[in-house]
């Protein structure tokens, strides 16, 4: 087996880059959270806004037209304008319309505050991988984004115990008005906190060595620029087979994670009969899970690149291994018992996130080292392509359900895609290396 390039040892000194990626985390975990809550508060609001099955379907879908479709133009903007400023933007625009929620007066005006909600939230994933794209070494990208996309998972994890507290305490108004108000209180310590390594006043020398032998893109405002390499252009992403392979693939993975967003609570109220406490107490264990499988995906893809695998085999395999393991989700539906409902999702969700630790470093890893960044460009066009599952996956499960009367075809639907994502990973996405890179991958 060949080993990869390795770069010079340099003293792995200084704290700063796993600090703000705590700040991606917490940033992810109010966006999770605030589309969440939705999901939660749903079967208490269905009454105060006259909404039946088909409906709620639609509503829990309708963030996703516009989080999909502006993925892709405010990528773009990361890239030009800087993670920094657009993570800031993003935050307030999603925060203020989650606060607006309690606006709405029926199916119309919740549609649209959620259609304008997935307008800010589109921004934080292509941020956080440009962050980790200028402050992380290739080496530690895996649990880099590992950390950053667990904040969805501890999003979710909260979501449940915070809203359905929230509104016991103050009614499904006042859960839109407090968590929306997390997200203005992130985006001060942001401003504050945040800046390029090459501008950073916390920085030592030592780490900023160390991050820039490892690859890391330390001045955003400087292209590097490698004549021995093809220029990359913005529309070669859309020509690009891995590309395109790693968006569809994330479609899949996005179709099974987003039943856990939308419509679990639901399946556990409607079909297992849980009460709001049962909810609140024992609906927080997949996500718990789910948040241990993506330090454990990330932990295990930057284990293998360590070991000398190449970065191919490093997160195609645990992409592979998760989102077979998620499968497990389609026989939910065949068991009798609500305990071991329980225990089959938990360990859907669990596999899944282990997938995805590797799947949202991969726009970081395929991006050209030569020219301008391009990071936040790849994110946007792979979550914008992925998201129209988010769009599908409320609706046709919610369909599903009003038709049977059960959610068992819509989990095994789940399942089937979950599958699906296996073959379009191995088959369609090529070799994991930056796209101005024309040399084989080490195997």
């Amino acid at each position: 087996m060949s080993r990869p390039e390795i770069s010079p040892p340099v003293p792995r000194r200084g704290r700063v880059r796993w600090i703000l990626i705590g700040l991606a985390f917490a940033a992810i975990a109010i966006n999770y959270i605030d589309r969440a809550n939705l999901s939660v508060a749903l079967p208490y609001m269905d009454k105060d806004l006259g909404l039946d099955p088909a409906a709620s379907g639609l509503v829990l879908g309708a963030f996703f037209w516009t989080y999909a479709l502006c993925q892709l133009p405010l990528g773009w903007l990361v890239d030009r304008l800087g993670a920094r400023t657009m993570f800031a933007a993003a935050v307030a625009w999603w925060s203020i319309f989650t606060a607006a929620t309690v606006l709405a007066r029926g199916f119309g005006s919740l549609f649209g505050l959620r259609l304008l909600l997935g307008v800010g939230e589109a921004g934080a994933f292509p941020a956080a991988t440009k962050m980790v794209e200028e402050w992380f070494p290739r080496r530690e990208r895996g649990i880099a984004s590992g950390i950053y996309d667990s904040g969805a998972r501890g999003g979710t994890l909260l979501s449940i115990p915070i809203v359905t507290a929230l509104i016991a305490a103050l009614g499904w108004k006042g859960s839109f008005i407090v968590t929306g108000s997390l997200g203005l209180v992130w985006v001060i310590i942001w401003l504050w906190a945040y800046h390029s390594p090459i501008k950073h006043r916390w920085i030592s020398e030592a780490e900023l060595a160390y991050i820039k032998a490892g690859g890391a893109r330390v001045d955003p405002d400087q292209q590097e620029v490698d004549h021995d390499r093809p220029a990359v252009r913005w529309r070669d992403l859309f020509t690009n087979r891995t590309v395109w392979g790693m968006a569809i693939g994330f479609g899949c993975q996005s179709y099974v994670i987003y039943f856990f967003i939308t419509w679990f609570p639901s399946y556990l109220v409607e079909e297992r009969h849980f009460s709001l406490l049962e909810l609140g107490i024992w609906g927080t264990v997949p996500g718990f899970v789910a948040f241990l499988g993506n330090f454990l995906g990330g932990w295990v893809s930057d284990a293998l690149v360590r070991r000398g695998h190449s970065v191919t085999v490093a997160r195609k395999s645990c992409i592979i291994a998760g989102m077979l393991g998620s499968a497990v989700i389609g026989f939910v539906g065949l068991v009798p018992s609500a305990v071991l409902a329980l225990v089959l999702l938990s360990f859907s969700f669990g596999c899944v996130t282990f997938a995805t630790s590797s799947i949202v470093a991969l726009p970081a890893d395929v991006a050209p080292t030569s020219g301008a960044s391009m990071a936040g460009s790849i994110q946007g066009f792979q979550n914008g392509i992925a998201n129209l599952a988010g769009i599908a996956s409320p609706a046709v499960i919610g369909a599903l359900y009003g038709l049977t009367g059960s959610f068992g075809w819509g989990l095994a639907s789940a399942a089937f895609v979950a599958v699906a994502g296996c073959v379009v990973y191995l088959i369609v996405v090529g070799p994991i290396r930056p796209m101005d890179r024309k040399e084989p991958a080490a195997s």
